[in-house]
C-alpha cells in the first residue's frame, strides 16, 4: 500500500499544527543530536524539523524526501541558510561515505519500499560515531488510537505498514550501529472536536488515504454525527518509540 504525498503536500502543514506534544518530541530528539555539525534529515516533507534543527543545533542541515510537492513546500519554508533540500529516496542518498555525523528520520521507516537498503544507506552516509535517530510508533499504538471506533481498518492497515520497532533495532544492529536504545514516549493528548473533524476531512493522516472508500465516508459521517451531537473533545494518547544509536567504527 502505498500513499502519493503530493495530494498532502498543499495542506500538510494545515492539518498538522505544531502541538505541545510534538515540540516535546523535537526536545527528546535534539537531546541525542547536541553537538552534530552535519544532520541529514532523511523524508523531511515540508521541512518543519530540518529547519528546526538548523536552528536548535546550529548544525547544516540536508532535508532530502522523493516528493516533489513535498519539496516545494519546504523550499518556501522560512528559516536559515544552513538548510538544503535534495530529492531523493531513502535507498539511495546523494552524498558521500561517512558525510554525516548525524541522521534523523521520523515518521518514516513505514513507508519505505526497501527498508533494509534505506537503513544500509543511513549507515553509509553517516560517519564513525555518527548519531541516528529514528522515530516511529509503537505497535500498540494502533490498537487505542482513538479513531478505531469510526474507522475499524486503521489497526489492520497500520500493524502491517509499520514495524515492530524490536526489529527495528536488530536490523538496525546488523547494520552496524550500536548503543541501541529503544525510549517508548507516552504523550496524553486532548484536541477539539472541532479540530478533529476539519483534520479528518482532510484525511490527515496517510492512514486515512488507505482505507476502503466507503469505510472512509461512513466513518466520516459517524464522526460528523457524535461533533454534531455533542462531543467537545477527544482524550487519547500518543505511544511513541524514539530509537537512538550510535555508528560504530
Amino acid at each position: 500500500m502505498t500513499v502519493d504525498f503530493a495530494e498532502l503536500a498543499a495542506d500538510y502543514d494545515r492539518l498538522r499544527p505544531l502541538s505541545s506534544a510534538a515540540t516535546e518530541l523535537g526536545t527528546a530528539t535534539f537531546e541525542h543530536l547536541r553537538g552534530c555539525r552535519r544532520l541529514i534529515d532523511i523524508g523531511c516533507g515540508t521541512g518543519q524539523f530540518a529547519v528546526s534543527a538548523a536552528d536548535q543545533l546550529g548544525a547544516r542541515v540536508w532535508g532530502v524526501d522523493p516528493s516533489p510537492e513535498m519539496l516545494e513546500q519546504a523550499r518556501a519554508r522560512p528559516g536559515p541558510a544552513a538548510v538544503g533540500w535534495r530529492r531523493a529516496s531513502a535507498d539511495r542518498l546523494p552524498f558521500k561515505d561517512g558525510w554525516f555525523d548525524a541522521v534523523h528520520a521520523h515518521l518514516v521507516v513505514h513507508l519505505l519500499p526497501d527498508r533494509a537498503r534505506a537503513l544500509a544507506e543511513m549507515a553509509r552516509v553517516v560517519g564513525a560515531d555518527g548519531r541516528l535517530v529514528i522515530v516511529t510508533f509503537e505497535l500498540d499504538h494502533f490498537d487505542r488510537f482513538f479513531l478505531n471506533p469510526y474507522f475499524p481498518s486503521i489497526p489492520a492497515i497500520d500493524r502491517d505498514r509499520f514495524p515492530d520497532p524490536e526489529l527495528l533495532v536488530a536490523e538496525l544492529g546488523v547494520e552496524g550501529f550500536t548503543e541501541l536504545r529503544r525510549r517508548r514516549i507516552v504523550q496524553p493528548v486532548s484536541a477539539r472536536a472541532g479540530d478533529v473533524l476539519e483534520r479528518v476531512r482532510g484525511r490527515y493522516i496517510s492512514t486515512l488515504h488507505l482505507l476502503d472508500p466507503a469505510e472512509y465516508r461512513l466513518g466520516l459521517t459517524r464522526l460528523e454525527a457524535a461533533v454534531d451531537g455533542g462531543t467537545e473533545a477527544f482524550d487519547y494518547s500518543l505511544q511513541w518509540s524514539l530509537i537512538t544509536a550510535t555508528r560504530g567504527h
